[in-house]
């Protein structure tokens, strides 16, 4: 019992000590990552079947949704509403930078100005075009005119800077931004066009379906804990080592392999400092008159 005791005598050394914090740390750190991944992933379920259950639902006007200044809560994502109203075209805002299978295109977004006096956002679509930069709203196709009955999924406005409106154009969709750039009252947030009737002349793509997806966050946690894991497996198996007495004899063997290697590479192992053949010539040398000047001091005293 004394041996084993004083064999594990290395853990409470400065380094181990260190050590094992580093590892305590690491291994809470992955778990804390895990569990965030986790709860990403709680949320994205829920999320869904919010999703789920709104989309299947029918149509709902959308005076009973939307509200002027008001972002739609997570609650009502992709809930299909109704509305009756005219299509402002010469509002119309386009969405820079959204691509299709490899092509530049734009959304395509038109006020539809309603009975209530507040216009409904509708992204009717994606158009393709030549360039990422395109911005010029009267080469798109037209919407129907006259007045129109639309549907569409319920979508949250955007924030950040990337929802700025600078000459009819933006990169993501607010109404907060769209509002004051167009001067006309909206309701908050937008919608994905679903129909349109009258149907337009031309029809723009329409928006792609919601991801149900659960994503990646399950494989995400669990690399995360695996992570921990083997940071506390690693500190475990080099401690074993340590209190065995295989790692000194890991380290006792390193010189023995390295010199191994040198040989089997052709190379020969150092033998100490070598003298230059010049240093060697001037040794010699002095050893020679050192010799000679001896001889003549001795015949000087006979």
């Amino acid at each position: 019992m004394p041996d084993r005791a004083s064999s594990l005598r290395f853990l409470v050394s400065r380094r181990w000590l260190l050590f094992l914090l580093v590892v305590l740390l690491l291994a809470y750190a992955c778990l804390l990552l895990g569990r965030w991944q986790w709860h990403r992933l709680e949320s994205r379920k829920a999320g869904n079947a919010i999703i789920r259950t709104n989309e299947k639902a029918p149509p709902v006007p959308v005076d009973q949704v939307l509200s002027r200044g008001v972002n739609p809560p997570d609650a009502v994502q992709f809930t299909v509403v109704s509305a009756t109203g005219t299509y402002d075209a010469s509002k119309t805002v386009l969405v820079r930078y959204q691509t299709r299978n490899g092509a530049p295109g734009v959304d395509v977004v038109v006020p539809l100005v309603t009975a209530s006096g507040n216009a409904l956002l509708v992204d009717r679509g994606w158009f393709q075009t030549a360039n990422q930069g395109f911005t010029d709203p009267s080469q798109v196709p037209a919407p129907p005119g006259g007045r129109v009955t639309v549907t569409g999924w319920v979508r949250q406005d955007a924030s950040g800077s990337s929802a700025e409106v600078v000459n009819a154009s933006t990169r993501a969709i607010s109404s907060a931004q769209i509002e004051p750039a167009i001067g006309i009252p909206v309701y908050g947030g937008f919608v994905q066009l679903l129909t349109e009737s009258p149907a337009p002349q031309t029809r723009l793509t329409p928006a792609d379906p919601p991801d149900l997806s659960n994503g990646p966050h399950f494989f995400y946690a669990l690399q995360w804990w695996f992570f921990g894991i083997l940071a506390l497996f690693g500190f475990g198996y080099l401690a074993w080592e340590e209190a065995t007495g295989r790692a000194e004899l890991r380290r006792a063997q390193q010189p023995a392999k390295k010199e191994a290697k040198m040989r089997a590479r052709g190379g020969a192992p150092s033998q100490g400092p070598q003298q230059p053949p010049v240093d060697r010539e001037h040794r010699a040398g002095d050893e020679r008159r050192s010799g000679a000047e001896q001889e003549r001091r001795g015949t000087a005293e006979l």
